[in-house]
């Protein structure tokens, strides 16, 4: 089975420093295949098929923990999972000059739509959807300092949520879709 791993809070502001080629390494020795890093946020793309889901993120949250000291959060999506994302995106959205489109990955914790209730949203400037495993967000660039969305930062969701923007996340879906075994 084709999966992502999403870390949380790597490579931020000189914080919690990882080397991809190392993460590589630390996801190769945890028995991974196929593996591969995008850009330095943490986004490891590999195949494995012998655990569940909630046992392998504990498993690479461990050997993480183990090779760089650091206790981080690591988010699994499947190929299916990704791609019902993917599917969600509006092709118009994109991180660019004039918009800024994310995608907020969810906790299993608080994965429900429900979580749209936590949020503060402005109708007129933010464009926000749920699907299942994340919030997807859009909006002008020039009404970025406007939106209410902007208040989840320091709340307690934010520290159940990893983000990416839109265009991470199609760069992504293709490094999975040229994984082997991409059918589920």
């Amino acid at each position: 089975m084709v999966y992502v791993a999403l870390l949380r809070g790597i490579n931020v502001g000189g914080k919690n420093k990882v080397d991809m080629k190392l993460l590589k390494q630390t996801f190769e020795q945890a028995g991974m295949n196929h593996v591969v890093t995008y850009i330095n946020t943490g986004n490891i793309i590999f195949t494995y098929d012998d655990r569940s889901k909630r046992e392998l993120s504990r498993l690479l949250e461990e050997a993480i923990h183990h090779d760089f000291e650091l206790p981080i959060k690591v988010v699994l999506r499947s190929f299916s999972e990704f791609r019902e994302t993917i599917n969600a995106i509006p092709e118009t959205w994109k991180n660019d000059k004039d918009m800024k489109s994310d995608v907020m990955f969810l906790w299993d914790e608080v994965d429900d739509e429900s979580v749209l209730g936590k949020l503060v949203i402005k109708p007129n400037i933010d464009t926000v959807k749920y699907v299942p495993g994340a919030i997807l967000w859009s909006v002008d660039k020039e009404n970025v300092t406007k939106s209410g969305m902007s208040r989840i930062v320091g709340s307690k969701l934010y520290k159940q949520v990893t983000v990416r923007n839109v265009n991470t996340v199609r760069k992504i879906y293709e490094l999975m879709a040229a994984r082997p075994t991409t059918i589920e």
